[in-house]
């Protein structure tokens, strides 16, 4: 995989470089990273997948590291390369593949379907005006994290408190009869 997308990035730049347009590595990178984000199952081992099946390479590690740590057989896959239209309208932010391309039709199934965009990623909170999820905005996500789950602990305990207190005090108003 490594030796493909340095070809890739490789003659992608000589296009550019031949134009006369310099760009940094690292912005192709990007684009190519997600071109080859999926993988093909060959083999489903004794995990859930399906032989054929593509999925994020990301599932892919993440199921078989939990596989192996139960002693079963983890599956083998093989890479696929996907083009750039693809590779966009299969992320799973439904507002980010809907800015690249097919923009109704992808709109159109997720309200049909019902789906619910996570905004996980960087363009999707670009596209919507949040603070984007690297650097201090990630930072600042967290806090808002740490800060909601506090907030729910303590909302919890001032729940737990209130009931016990009106539990005590029907006891304490028949005592005094």
């Amino acid at each position: 995989v490594e030796e493909l997308a340095s070809y890739l990035i490789n003659e992608i730049q000589e296009v550019y470089r031949l134009q006369g347009v310099r760009i940094n590595d690292k912005h192709i990178e990007v684009i190519v990273r997600q071109m080859l984000q999926k993988v093909e199952i060959e083999d489903p081992g004794e995990t859930t997948f399906l032989a054929g099946e593509q999925i994020d390479r990301s599932e892919f590690d993440h199921e078989n590291a939990k596989v192996e740590a139960e002693g079963l057989r983890a599956a083998t896959a093989r890479p696929v390369l996907q083009g750039i239209t693809k590779a966009s309208l299969q992320t799973n932010s439904f507002i980010s593949a809907a800015s690249f391309q097919e923009t109704t039709r992808v709109l159109t199934e997720a309200a049909v379907s019902g789906r619910i965009d996570s905004l996980t990623g960087l363009k999707e909170n670009v596209i919507v005006g949040r603070l984007i999820p690297a650097g201090t905005g990630s930072v600042i996500a967290h806090l808002r994290e740490v800060a909601a789950e506090r907030d729910r602990q303590l909302a919890a305990i001032a729940a737990e408190q209130e009931a016990a207190a009106t539990a005590e005090t029907p006891q304490l108003a028949a005592g005094e009869d």
